[in-house]
């Protein structure tokens, strides 16, 4: 069998929480090296996260971190600092999450880099980006959202904004880093050059809008993006419409499904009448079309009823499903999408799997979870060529923690 695709690559991972550790999932899935870095005594604050079973394993830490190497050290300790510093000269790229200016603090910010490891390359998380009057401010997923406009986006148009719970903003913020580390690399390879990645949530939060600012800019000012609730803004009809039960369900009817949409419902009259055949003029009798489909949702039975006649007629629908759904979907569970896997301490439960699908590599990676220090002589002894003697020496100081979990 072939190495996996990024073996041989080593990254020093400085990370917590979840756009951090999402950049370096994203690699290790794909064969890198990583070395995650971890505070004593207690580890990453996410290992107090999802303790679900009885025992102080966090299902939460497992998922986003199987395969990545523990080494738990003192930061605040001048000899755990060290260690770390070292281990920047064996290491392709450095990522670190910390609040701006942090990791500049602790003497390796990125020219403290370069002058241990000239071409290193560090990719540097944050919530509002590295530069900027709001760079200083401390921030998370939601507070990125409501920065980026895509909070005011969401929700019913005479209550307050919702936040989605999930952590969108951080995942895809994690999955640009990666993008941008591998980019840099191919660079480093080309010219011999490391470099300095600046990642902001905002940034990638406000890089989702694909329609709404240039709505807004294009009109000069004459449209205002505001949230709808359940439908789409600029095409009719796009959105959530109710059917029978406690289904909901998605239907994009809108540009040349209208047409497949009409026939589905038994109203071909409607689709190329003058005043409905076009999303501009469908978007100005909203109120009607959505009373129309919703009526003609609730004739069935249920929704699945529906939702058969709506794919017959090739209408983009699915069915709102409940995260219980998901995880026994057939279609999720063939894909991998859903994937279980087994730990060795908290057993076997469900996570997302990997998204990226190689052909070389069908199967994903056999990865787990540390436990808390559980590479510390590893990393030591055969990365930076420390003998037993002082590694002892290191733990007895509290230097190095290792704990069963």
């Amino acid at each position: 069998m072939n190495e996996p695709m990024l073996a041989g690559l080593r990254i020093l991972d400085l990370t917590r929480a979840l756009a951090g550790p999402t950049c370096t999932r994203m690699l290790v899935e794909m064969g890198a090296e990583v070395i995650k870095v971890e505070p004593a005594p207690g580890g990453e604050m996410t290992r107090y996260f999802a303790q679900l079973r009885g025992h102080e394993r966090s299902l939460y830490y497992i998922q986003q971190n199987r395969g990545k190497k523990s080494v738990c050290v003192d930061l605040r300790n001048r000899e755990g600092l060290a260690l770390v510093k070292e281990l920047v000269q064996h290491v392709d790229v450095v990522v670190e999450n910390f609040k701006p200016g942090v990791i500049a603090e602790m003497g390796m910010g990125f020219e403290a880099l370069q002058a241990v490891k000239p071409d290193i390359v560090l990719c540097s998380i944050s919530a509002l980006g590295q530069s900027g009057p709001l760079s200083g401010k401390p921030g998370y997923d939601y507070i990125a959202q409501a920065y980026s406009g895509v909070t005011s986006m969401i929700g019913d148009p005479d209550q307050p904004p919702y936040i989605p719970l999930v952590g969108i903003g951080d995942v895809s913020t994690g999955v640009h880093g990666a993008l941008a580390i591998l980019a840099a690399l191919r660079y480093r390879d080309r010219t011999g050059r490391g470099q300095h990645l600046d990642i902001g949530l905002l940034d990638v939060y406000y890089h989702c809008h694909e329609m709404n600012v240039l709505l807004y800019s294009g009109s000069n000012g004459q449209t205002e993006p505001r949230r709808t609730g359940r439908h789409v803004t600029y095409v009719c009809p796009a959105g959530v419409f109710r059917a029978s039960g406690e289904r909901d369900v998605t239907i994009m009817g809108f540009l040349h499904h209208w047409k497949d949409l009409c026939a589905a419902i038994g109203r071909q009259d409607l689709a190329a009448h003058p005043d409905w055949d076009t999303d501009a003029k469908r978007l100005t009798r909203r109120p009607e079309i959505i009373s129309m489909i919703e009526t003609w949702l609730q004739s069935f039975a249920d929704a699945d009823e529906a939702i058969k006649v709506l794919e017959a007629h090739n209408v983009p629908c699915a069915p709102v499903l409940s995260v219980a759904e998901t995880v026994n979907e057939p279609h999720l569970r063939e894909r991998g999408t859903v994937r279980t896997i087994t730990d060795r301490v908290a057993g076997t439960f469900d996570i997302p799997g990997f998204p990226l699908r190689f052909s070389d590599f069908p199967e994903p990676l056999a990865l787990e979870a540390p436990l808390l220090g559980e590479h510390n002589a590893a990393v030591l002894i055969e990365v930076l060529g420390k003998s037993r003697a002082e590694l002892e020496r290191l733990q007895a100081a509290g230097v190095l923690i290792e704990k069963p979990c």
